[in-house]
């Protein structure tokens, strides 16, 4: 299991790789797979802003991508320069569910705040594969 210390400091890392020329809104994640390796991913955007990808959503691409398993994964940490931590938006909830479950989401920003929620907490009701 990697230490929670070691996936924020990768989830700050990446964060400086976001392509955020729109927003200014810079945003890194780290996942955590149940196998103890990190995937990281940082937010990437469009000027149709409709086609941006979010952190979470590129770093659960990435690992998806790279052979890791649907709903193998064991935590992620989400960074951004925000007072107010800042929890992943709907959309990403909602892949986070689909290929994460009720995975621990550790919130931190870059004056070393820090909160950790189980993503249920946030996404209460989610829709997935047993409604169809």
């Amino acid at each position: 299991m990697t230490a929670p210390d070691a996936l924020i400091s990768a989830a700050l890392d990446v964060r400086l790789n976001a392509f955020a020329p729109f927003s200014k809104f810079l945003v890194g994640a780290a996942l955590e797979d149940n196998d103890g390796r990190v995937h990281t991913g940082c937010n990437v955007e469009n000027a149709t802003y409709g086609l941006t990808l979010c952190a979470e959503r590129v770093a659960i691409f990435k690992a998806i991508s790279e052979g890791v398993k649907p709903r193998t994964f064991r935590r992620i940490a989400i960074a951004a320069d925000t007072d107010t931590l800042t929890p992943p938006c709907g959309a990403c909830r909602q892949i986070l569910w689909e290929f994460c479950g009720n995975i621990e989401l550790v919130l931190v920003n870059l004056a070393g705040k820090t909160e950790t929620y189980n993503l249920k907490e946030l996404f209460p009701k989610p829709f997935d594969v047993s409604y169809l």
